[in-house]
């Protein structure tokens, strides 16, 4: 387990994430989120900050309550429906995205790339995988029409210069190539890990650090990724989790299943 300590508080590296990438939401927004860092994040955010902030599930769920302790494994678990304000078929909610309605799409995956292209899918050539992931689910429709939000370790074997396959595109190959791709909507936002926060250039579309998390340096990071990375001008620092932020994750992870 990495712990990360900030004065006298003590917190693991994926509590760090959860709490970092929840801040980034606002009230009101409509968030597609899938299980367990996301859905910590989302669920974080609208306890403490933003109490109309609407989650989304791909399997059909629409405002969902997450009971603490009782966190879903799956986005087609009943549990995702508790509470929930209409559970529809998958495609119906998917036609949400189409129409414009969702602000922001939130997932992980196993690699990124500097455009912040996402592979889900496998490691490895196509041919013959030395790894087999779960797939896209629905992460393609999300990263194709949503402003994303990735969340996930910061390191070298996963912030990869090309990712192995693209399962959810970000900016493709740079510059306005997602446009003329087809995808003249949303993109990659921000990518939230337990050593920084990044965005990405307006005009390049490459990766840029925006802030480092206490006690980390540049160098660090850019260690910990197997691409040239940007820099921003003023390049911030984050606040530490704070107790209240931490009391409620552990609230709704007591077990640790994702945050250990």
């Amino acid at each position: 387990m990495t712990e990360h300590a900030a004065t006298a508080t003590v917190y693991t590296a994926s509590e760090l994430i959860a709490i970092m990438a929840g801040r980034l939401l606002t009230d009101g927004q409509i968030v597609f989120a899938g299980v367990g860092i996301p859905l910590l994040a989302a669920t974080l955010a609208q306890r403490v900050f933003a109490p109309k902030l609407t989650i989304l599930f791909e399997g059909g769920v629409i405002g969902p309550f997450i009971k603490p302790g009782e966190l879903p494994p799956s986005t087609n678990e009943q549990r995702c429906t508790r509470r929930a304000n209409m559970v529809l078929p998958s495609t119906d909610v998917l036609l949400l995205l189409q129409r414009g309605y969702v602000d922001v799409g939130f997932m992980g995956g196993a690699q990124i790339d500097r455009f912040g292209n996402l592979n889900s899918s496998f490691i490895g050539p196509a041919e013959k995988p030395s790894i087999r992931l779960p797939g896209t689910g629905g992460g393609n429709d999300i990263s194709s029409l949503t402003n994303m939000i990735v969340a996930m370790k910061h390191e070298r074997r996963r912030f990869v210069e090309r990712v192995d396959f693209v399962t959810s595109p970000g900016w493709i190959d740079g510059g306005d190539s997602r446009a003329r791709r087809g995808l003249p909507t949303g993109g990659m936002w921000r990518v939230v890990t337990d050593l920084a926060v990044m965005g990405f250039d307006a005009e390049t579309r490459e990766m840029e650090v925006l802030a480092l998390h206490p006690g980390v340096s540049f160098e660090q990071v850019q260690d910990n990724t197997g691409f040239r990375l940007r820099r921003a001008r003023e390049l911030a620092v984050t606040t530490p989790p704070q107790a209240d932020e931490l009391a409620l994750i552990r609230e709704l992870d007591p077990g640790r299943l994702y945050t250990a």
